[in-house]
């Protein structure tokens, strides 16, 4: 441990002793607020409220993060105001604007930490400056509900087999979370897949036929614009969204970032030397060949792609809700609901199952951590440690009782309006209510799980997801003879859970030259598959060829022996 750390450490272990003693000190002065609390364990216990005393004086925390939030209010929304309440706490939030990499590192330079930080994968930068505090303790003394839904998953939050603090607790991954909704895939407009007849939708063959089908007879929409066979997003990193990442999940491989792993072995390989890969960016060519691939693919930027999809004019897409869905919402809100889209699980070809829900288990590694400059590490906790709580992530899950949901023969229900409202004014409703912001802060169990009053933590369970499509998107599922877009994928069963979760959630030392290999990698993959994609058929596989020699020059074989190295030494941590 260098001088820098070695003195941040010794420094946080006094700021937190004399943390305490205040405590005691303003418990005796009778300065805390006494707050009734439910217990924290579900299940058979007692659900009658105890007593104790916490201390909820007014503080502000800093805040890090590395998502961005842009609906972020202050905590001016009901639910942040609820929180406030509660633990006392309000949040002076900074969230990350352009690249996250770059300000993760200038913070770890600085030398000058936030209260709170959540890194995402550039967590190794803060813990090699000393930035963050081992939070082990803190978990064990003041924090039961963030205990007890971590769980058996406690080991999974330790940093590494050498150093197995827990400087993060994992927050993007709910625990014990079933994969319940489908958000991505292959999609296709609902008016394009009614007119070819509800057609099986299984390989890149039949989505390709839907859209020449509907391009032949519908060549431009109403107003005689060019209707759009296939668009792609290739704006920064969303090329590996909508162009790189469909690659391994159409031809049977998992996605762990850049690199494909073999669940028996954990052999890596950098994904795109696989050649069921090259076959499909070769159907990519095909398709811009034939004139079904927008030509602005690769220029244009991600506002003109969303705008582009809000015309109606694209049929087809492969992406996820997330990032086109604002542009859907607007076709829906004009009442056009035959031109939003549906989710296909589509492959290369039959011999593959397509791998979007592929299960990891629980994925610790992404979360939320306490630096060593943090005022009070134990009112920190305290706060993580109320959103953890049941009555934390109801709030915010579902919202305020009586406005944002009702209890009806003992379930909680969305009224309609308000179901509504979180579909085709959610911007407005998010800023307004809160709901949906915080969920990132803590630890939190995941879709499909209940509480100890036989209700879901969160919204999104079969019937409610049921109860938010809209008819069209009902008469689509009816045609294929089920309920949610989900159903039409593989199910988790039919693979083996992956013992290392998923390798772009595996913290990088900083250190380690598997980041320069990456960026080196990345550069060289962003030039050669657009090019790949439009060249001349005849012409594809001298790029091709010229590409995997790029590859091998860059050192490609070095970055996939690091990669396993980090892999086996995940599967050891979280599996010994």
């Amino acid at each position: 441990m260098d001088s820098k750390r070695k003195t941040k450490t010794k420094a946080s272990a006094l700021l937190l002793a004399s943390t305490m003693l205040i405590g005691l000190l303003a418990g005796c002065s009778g300065t805390k607020n006494v707050e009734t609390v439910a217990p924290v364990d579900k299940g058979t216990e007692s659900t009658t409220p105890t007593t104790k005393t916490e201390d909820i004086t007014p503080m502000t925390l800093s805040l890090f993060s590395a998502d961005p939030s842009p609906n972020w209010t202050g905590m001016k929304d009901e639910t942040g105001k609820i929180i406030t309440e509660k633990t006392g706490i309000t949040l002076d939030a900074e969230f990350a604007v352009g690249d996250p990499q770059q300000k993760v590192g200038l913070i770890a330079a600085s030398g000058e930490y936030p209260d709170l930080i959540s890194a995402k994968n550039d967590i190794s930068k803060l813990v090699d400056a000393g930035a963050m505090l081992d939070l082990t303790d803190l978990i064990e003394e003041h924090a039961p509900n963030i205990k007890k839904v971590l769980g058996e998953y406690t080991k999974r939050a330790r940093y590494s087999d050498d150093d197995k603090a827990i400087y993060a607790i994992p927050s993007y991954a709910g625990v014990d979370n079933q994969s319940l909704r489908a958000t991505g895939g292959f999609e296709l407009q609902h008016r394009a897949v009614k007119e070819a007849g509800y057609p099986e939708i299984k390989t890149v063959q039949d989505y390709e036929n839907v859209i020449k089908s509907y391009i032949d007879k519908h060549p431009t929409d109403e107003n005689g614009n060019k209707n759009i066979g296939l668009t792609l997003n290739a704006d920064d990193w969303y090329m590996y969204i909508t162009v790189t990442n469909p690659a391994f999940y159409t031809t049977g491989s998992s996605d762990d970032g850049e690199y494909a792993i073999d669940i028996d072995t954990q052999e890596v390989t950098y994904h795109y030397k696989r050649p069921a890969e090259k076959e499909y960016f070769r159907w990519l060519n095909h398709m811009n060949d034939i004139g079904l691939l927008d030509p602005e693919s690769f220029v244009q930027k991600y506002d003109q792609y969303k705008a582009k999809i809000a015309t109606g004019r694209v049929i087809g897409m492969i992406d996820q809700d997330w990032a086109y869905g604002d542009a859907e919402k607007a076709l829906k809100t004009a009442n056009k609901l035959d031109q939003g889209y549906g989710h296909y699980p589509v492959t290369l070809s039959s011999e593959y199952k397509e791998t979007s829900f592929w299960p990891t288990g629980f994925m610790a590694g992404y979360g939320i951590g306490i630096s060593v400059d943090c005022k009070d590490p134990v009112r920190a906790i305290k706060f993580l440690d109320y959103l953890a709580s049941d009555e934390g992530q109801v709030l915010l899950n579902w919202g305020v009782e009586g406005k944002d949901y009702k209890i009806e023969d003992g379930k909680r229900v969305i009224p309609a309006d308000v179901a509504s409202r979180k579909i085709n004014d959610a911007t407005n409703f998010t800023k307004e209510t809160g709901i949906g912001l915080y969920n990132n802060l803590s630890v939190h169990y995941g879709d499909g799980v209940k509480d100890s009053t036989d209700n879901y933590y969160t919204t999104s369970f079969p019937e409610q997801i049921v109860a938010d499509y809209n008819a069209v998107e009902k008469e689509t599922l009816a045609a294929y003879k089920v309920t949610t877009w989900r159903e039409l994928f593989p199910k988790d069963d039919e693979f083996k859970v992956k013992p290392w979760g998923a390798a772009w959630n595996i913290a990088i030392p900083g250190d380690s030259e598997v980041l320069i290999l990456d960026n080196k990698l990345r550069d060289i993959t962003w030039k050669r598959i657009p090019e790949a994609i439009l060249a001349k058929p005849d012409n594809f596989d001298k790029v091709w060829e010229s590409y995997m020699q790029d590859l091998d020059k860059a050192g490609v074989d070095k970055a996939e022996t690091l990669r396993e190295e980090l892999v086996k030494q995940r599967v050891k941590l979280w599996n010994d």
